[in-house]
């Protein structure tokens, strides 16, 4: 910055010579310079007055739009969040494949008490008894006359509720808001939801927790402020879960059966399009986990993933494609069936005589266990338990609840040759039916290991290679074949070409050893046969069929007819056309009138 000096000296020395008063040039100068710096004053007053007008002008014309925003709007009760800001109680939806609602939030109200804030504690607490029957009034009155300052009485209330506590008038008697988790179709996929609880709690807020299923293996997700309006979408299909649970629920009736449990998965991607264990309950109200008896007793306990059964003759698909896969067999090769089959001291058995051979396809076809064991035999120990592994069968199945850790598969101690003849029929391996559904996707959807999962992709990865094409579609002519013309006929349902196994097994006791007339019953399939969209397993705790002149336990009599009944009712809904059987040239002739 230059600065102009107050007495210019060229003006007073040219005014000197001229004879002029030099003191009248720096008068003049002072009057200058003061005007100039008045004016620039003035036009910073301005300048700042214009923003602050911009300002007040902005302001008010926020606040008028939230004031008619407000008055355009329900009126609703506020909520103070100087204690518990930083209580997260948003949690996203939870829905199924089309979109629609399995798990949302609800607002309500909490009711706590301020006892020295109330008038009349003694009447209150008789007058909120009346309302809740489960609180007692003696109590309350204790609690109301006595030291406390502070008590919670209910986490939630009904709007009826709310309403009759409003109507006592006590100011000590205050609501919290509230934001809950909603089931709003009841039981249905009650395992797969698990259900939510509160977390941390403040008056004016609480935080909705996962306590089970999918709701606490993925509860991080479903908290994440940033995705709170993204709803979590199932691969599940809300219509095919209820025929489904429906279906599964009547046969378990019909059968007499303690406990069932039914998968429904598509064969080629791994989702589970429905899944149900019984008995069940509802998420809305979760009972309390069981602290005596057994885990199964419980209607908790999801008995198609932490359930695992020794589930008999379903595991002789696995021995006969790995032989096959290998070029140890093929379908014609004939097996020596002559029953019984000793082993040291140990005899295997078939459940019929089938006379002293079969080819492989009869084996599976007639659920020969000598026949399926001396393939395994042959097979060899080491090379059986690598095939299983590669399928899945000896590890905890990684679906996204938290049940499913615990579904670890019981393996023989000694993995001996008597091991690998038992497990090659289902016993001495006692696995999933969450298990025996995906290995059943990968051995007929095309040879690709198939992970089950509950979370829909349509872009989901296909697994690594375990068998061939070839013999995947080789395995599903024979399992065809099985309910064609094997102890699976019942599961023929008109349209739809179904096949599959069924698997009987005696039920463990609890001493040790096996019940002898106990039995878990068992029917793996997938239908259309050709070619496989889905895979079934229906699964069924101690059942007996008594409409004939003796009671019948095995799977062909009781798994069988219930996996049929749930194709026959979900096909249609999955958008499966019945195939129509085509008559012959010879049945088309002409007719006139």
């Amino acid at each position: 910055m230059i600065r102009t000096p107050l007495r210019p000296l060229a003006r007073i020395l040219d005014a000197r010579r001229k004879g002029e008063n030099p003191d009248a040039i720096e008068r003049e100068n002072i009057r200058l310079r003061i005007e100039e710096q008045r004016d620039r004053t003035r036009r910073r007053a301005e300048g700042r007055l214009l923003v602050l007008a911009g300002l007040f002008l902005a302001g008010f014309t926020v606040i008028g739009g939230q004031m008619a925003v407000l008055a355009q709007s329900e009126p609703a009760e506020p909520r103070s969040e100087a204690s518990s800001a930083r209580i997260l109680a948003q949690r996203a939806d939870i829905t199924d494949r089309k979109g629609r609602v399995l798990a949302t939030n609800f607002d309500t109200f909490s009711l706590y008490a301020q006892p020295p804030q109330m008038i009349d504690p003694e009447g209150a607490a008789i007058k909120l008894a009346a309302i809740f029957p489960d609180l007692d009034a003696e109590r309350l009155r204790r609690d109301f006359t006595g030291t406390r300052k502070f008590l919670w009485l209910r986490r939630t209330l009904s709007p009826e509720q709310k309403q009759a506590v409003h109507d006592i008038g006590e100011p000590g008697l205050l609501f919290g808001p509230r934001e809950m988790r909603l089931y709003p179709n009841g039981r249905l996929a009650a395992h797969v939801l698990g259900g939510a609880g509160f977390g941390n709690e403040g008056v004016s807020a609480a935080e909705v927790v996962g306590v089970a299923g999918i709701e606490k293996a993925l509860d991080a997700r479903l908290r994440d402020p940033a995705r709170a309006h993204e709803p979590l979408r199932l691969s599940l299909d809300l219509s095919v879960q209820a025929a489904l649970e429906k279906v599964l629920a009547g046969g378990m009736s019909i059968m007499n059966a303690r406990g069932a449990a039914g998968i429904l998965m598509e064969a080629r991607t791994g989702e589970i399009v429905a899944i149900a264990s019984l008995p069940d309950f509802d998420p809305n109200t979760r009972p309390a986990p069981p602290v005596e008896g057994r885990p199964d007793d419980s209607p908790l306990f999801n008995r198609a993933v932490q359930g695992v059964y020794e589930l008999g003759s379903t595991a002789k698909t696995f021995t006969i494609a790995q032989a096959l896969d290998r070029g140890q067999v093929t379908p014609d090769t004939i097996i020596n069936t002559q029953s019984p089959m000793t082993w040291g001291k140990f005899r295997i058995r078939d459940y019929r005589n089938y006379g002293r051979e079969l080819s492989v396809a009869q084996v599976l076809v007639k659920s020969s266990n000598v026949g399926t064991a001396r393939i395994a035999i042959e097979t060899g120990a080491e090379q059986q338990r690598a095939f299983l592994g590669a399928l899945g069968l000896l590890d905890p199945v990684p679906l996204e609840i938290t049940e499913a850790g615990g579904s670890q598969p019981l393996l023989p101690s000694n993995w001996s040759e008597l091991s690998t003849m038992t497990i090659s029929y289902g016993h001495g391996l006692a696995i999933s039916p969450l298990h025996l559904a995906a290995a059943y996707a990968t051995v007929v959807g095309g040879g690709r290991k198939v992970t089950p999962t509950l979370l829909h992709d349509p872009a989901r990865a296909p697994g690594p290679r375990v068998i061939s094409e070839a013999t995947s579609a080789t395995m599903r002519a024979l399992l065809r074949q099985v309910v064609a013309d094997g102890t699976a006929s019942l599961a023929e349902v008109p349209g739809y070409a179904v096949g599959g196994k069924t698997g009987t097994a005696d039920k463990p006791a609890p001493g040790g050893g096996y019940h002898k007339d106990k039995v878990i019953a068992t029917f793996a399939g997938m239908f259309p046969a050709d070619d496989p969209k889905y895979v079934i397993v229906v699964t069924l705790d101690e059942p007996v069929e008594t409409s004939g002149d003796e009671p019948r336990r095995t799977a062909g009599w009781t798994a069988v007819p219930v996996a049929a009944e749930i194709i026959r009712r979900t096909a249609p809904l999955l958008g499966l056309r019945p195939a129509i059987e085509q008559a012959g040239a010879a049945a088309i002739r002409r007719v006139s009138n």
